[in-house]
């Protein structure tokens, strides 16, 4: 059997997950955040900004010096105020680390940055060497890389990585590759770039064609070893790869995928309330491993499938994402078996001419009402208990 592969979880809530509209964080609820991404097993996490307004610098220097047993981040644009800020922010960290980035797509060289490919390569090594001057753990990103020719991204890679990045981040900025593109793009960093074992590969997915975890792991199937995400896919416009998606992912189908992570998955519903929570971004119910319906079961069908055996409609235990327990949801598409073990649940032993009774009167009430609840049941097998004593 393979051996599995140490994924390396990036977490950047704090920073690309707080700069969707609306979900900024004050100083306090970070560090609550940033002590969940420990206790969840997060490797690094990019606390921040630090350039971006004083309130980030704080944040991120509070982070770095208050927050153990997690890689600290701080991102910084290939400028030397930046990178020296960043570090003002990081020197206390017990683990730092300062990620540069810069764009390097045609589009992006020719109308945000008006810069020569030549140029866009010294810019890239003077950031990483200037970083690497302040701490040995350095990462770079080329923007949009996703959107860059290859050629040109093979490149710049070596060069960053000859100047003494230790990870290089692959970034799909506006979320247009395709999981085929992707895995492409890695495979010909890994098959070209004559220096790419003396760096890891991340991968920074957005989620505009709802791809971001697809061509994450798409990436990790083709040499990647570090993957960027957020809880709830927290993030600019769509959204960013969603942490419990793609971890999960490889924790359930460990006979395809030959990477795992150091994520304590029974605290991925837990952190992801208290961020829902902190920021005011509700989980849609059928939202993927942390939605309310992720493990609920309303239909007939389904419910006594369940019953006889969880893996009938269940891939994953509730109890391994951090869920209490699976939810046989009673409604009008819910079958007898269902209502029959919702009752020995209340402690009622129903005869089956009860249990008919009472599912027929379930049905009348689930068409008038979307949520049934225990006190409902309860009353209705109370009613036919009186009517079939008397």
């Amino acid at each position: 059997m393979t051996d599995k592969r140490k994924i390396t979880i990036f977490d950047t809530t704090l920073r690309d997950g707080e700069q969707s509209p609306g979900c900024s964080m004050n100083l306090e609820e970070k560090l609550q955040v940033a002590q969940a991404l420990v206790e969840l097993g997060v490797d690094v996490i990019e606390a921040g900004f630090p350039i971006a307004s004083p309130g980030d610098f704080e944040a991120v220097r509070q982070v770095a010096t208050k927050i153990k047993g997690a890689t600290i981040c701080g991102l910084a644009r290939s400028h030397n105020d930046d990178i020296d800020r960043a570090w003002e922010a990081l020197q206390h960290a017990e683990d730092p680390r300062i990620h540069v980035f810069l764009a390097t797509s045609a589009i992006h060289r020719e109308f945000k940055l008006n810069m020569s490919e030549d140029e866009i390569i010294g810019r890239a090594v003077e950031g990483v060497e200037r970083a690497k001057g302040y701490c040995s753990n350095v990462e770079f990103s080329p923007e949009d890389a996703a959107r860059t020719e290859v050629d040109f991204l093979c490149h710049v890679i070596e060069a960053v990585i000859h100047a003494g990045a230790t990870t290089v981040n692959i970034p799909d900025t506006v979320g247009y590759a395709t999981p085929e593109q992707m895995g492409a793009v890695i495979k010909s960093l890994v098959d070209r770039v004559p220096n790419i074992d003396k760096a890891v590969i991340s991968v920074h997915c957005h989620n505009d064609l709802g791809l971001a975890v697809a061509n994450s792991l798409s990436a990790v199937q083709n040499g990647a070893g570090q993957i960027e995400c957020t809880i709830n896919g927290l993030g600019e416009r769509a959204g960013n790869c969603a942490l419990e998606e793609v971890v999960m992912a490889m924790r359930t189908r460990p006979d395809y995928y030959t990477g795992d992570t150091n994520i304590n998955t029974e605290r991925l519903v837990p952190t992801s309330r208290l961020v829902s929570e902190i920021t005011g971004m509700h989980v849609q119910r059928n939202k993927a491993i942390v939605g309310r319906n992720a493990f609920a079961h309303e239909a007939g069908i389904h419910q006594d499938g369940m019953l006889k055996h969880r893996t009938t409609y269940e891939i994953m235990r509730p109890q391994d994402v951090g869920f209490a327990a699976t939810d046989l949801v009673l409604g009008k598409h819910s079958g007898r078996a269902a209502l029959a073990d919702r009752a020995k649940q209340l402690g009622y032993e129903l005869n089956p001419e009860q249990l008919k009774s009472v599912f027929k009167e379930f049905k009348k009430l689930a068409d008038q009402k979307k949520d049934i609840s225990n006190e409902d049941i309860a009353s209705l097998i109370d009613k036919e208990l009186v009517g079939s004593a008397g």
